[in-house]
């Protein structure tokens, strides 16, 4: 059982994140990876980034993260630190610059449930190669399992945050924190099942309420009470396989069209931008069902052919189809052949 004792500063100082935050949903959806709850939820996800995570060139990814993120009752504290960024990159910059005292004592007491790689005693000392080794596997992850899903989890996060919002209007904080999934609100403790039995006393500091779409039945806490008092939470879900794989579009007679010309992939990616705005080459790779880097390869050919543009925005570079690529989807691949003679289709596309 999980005991959260408040103050009554602390019932004033009750603060919601209202964006979902990368390391956790990050940390979270690896223990999904690991087990088969929430299948209804989860389900097409987990198979769709299993396979992404048993490519050849994905080893570094189980090889370094797998090993951090065990499905257990310890999450290492450094890996979701404790003053968040809200985008990728920002959160996972910080959990680069974890100090090598944190790294220290928190790889120790990973030690302490599971036997840990030979690498991870360089990552206890701060070293930069293994902590330049977990950047690049946290980048990976996220491209290759979230990136292309982060539109459809922060609706599920926004959802629940509306939510969390006219509790809060409506009956202040006790009826806020009474509404949490697993709550039994006795004030001023708050109770929650949980694997150890810990109390958490807030002592005037508050508490940051998380919302997370891939934190699953029970509720999550930094280990640590030094650092902010921190509750991640599973959201209240408002639909079932939102994070769905890419679909069989085997009957759909203007993809089989377009494919004659351009070749399946192409023709999928084309198809997917024709009523997009603007999709990330990860969002592209998720949607049609193909590594990332079949995706960029494919990119750039529709690209010289004018069929899609890219502008960068941000850190990302969306893509769009151009006015001849809507055009020839719109025309079902009957159109502008000529103009597209330059995409002699390759064997086993």
């Amino acid at each position: 059982m999980l005991r959260i004792h408040f103050t009554s500063d602390d019932l004033q100082r009750i603060r919601l994140a209202h964006q979902p935050e990368p390391m956790w949903e990050v940390v979270c959806s690896l223990c999904r990876l690991q087990s088969r709850e929430g299948e209804a939820f989860f389900g097409k996800w987990r198979r769709h980034s299993s396979a992404q995570l048993s490519r050849p060139d994905s080893g570094l990814l189980r090889a370094v993260l797998r090993p951090l993120v065990p499905l257990g009752p310890y999450i290492p504290d450094f890996l979701t630190p404790a003053e968040p960024e809200v985008h990728p990159e920002g959160a996972i910059d910080a959990v680069l610059r974890t100090s090598p005292q944190r790294l220290r004592h928190d790889l120790t007491m990973l030690s302490n449930v599971t036997a840990l790689p030979s690498w991870t005693v360089e990552l206890a000392d701060g070293q930069r190669t293994p902590l330049n080794r977990l950047g690049r596997a946290l980048h990976g992850y996220f491209d290759a399992t979230l990136a292309p899903v982060w539109q459809d989890l922060r609706g599920q996060v926004d959802a629940d945050v509306l939510l969390r919002v006219r509790q809060l209007a409506d009956g202040g904080s006790e009826a806020l924190l009474r509404e949490l999934p697993t709550a039994r609100w006795e004030a001023p403790v708050l109770h929650f099942p949980y694997p150890a039995d810990r109390d958490l006393h807030l002592a005037g500091r508050g508490l940051r309420l998380v919302p997370s779409f891939f934190c699953w039945r029970r509720v999550l806490t930094l280990v640590d009470q030094a650092l902010t008092p921190t509750l991640v939470y599973p959201v209240q879900r408002q639909a079932v396989g939102l994070l769905a794989a890419p679909a069989d579009d085997t009957d759909d007679p203007t993809l089989s069209a377009l494919s004659a010309l351009l070749g399946r992939t192409r023709a999928s990616i084309l198809r997917s931008l024709a009523d997009a705005v603007g999709k990330s080459t990860s969002e592209l790779a998720w949607s049609v069902g193909v590594s990332l880097p079949t995706s960029s390869q494919q990119i750039s050919v529709l690209r010289a052919a004018g069929l899609i543009a890219s502008r960068r925005d941000g850190k990302r570079v969306l893509h769009s189809a151009t006015r001849l690529g809507r055009a020839l989807v719109e025309g079902g691949g009957r159109r502008h052949q000529d103009t597209l003679s330059l995409l002699a289709r390759p064997r086993g596309l």
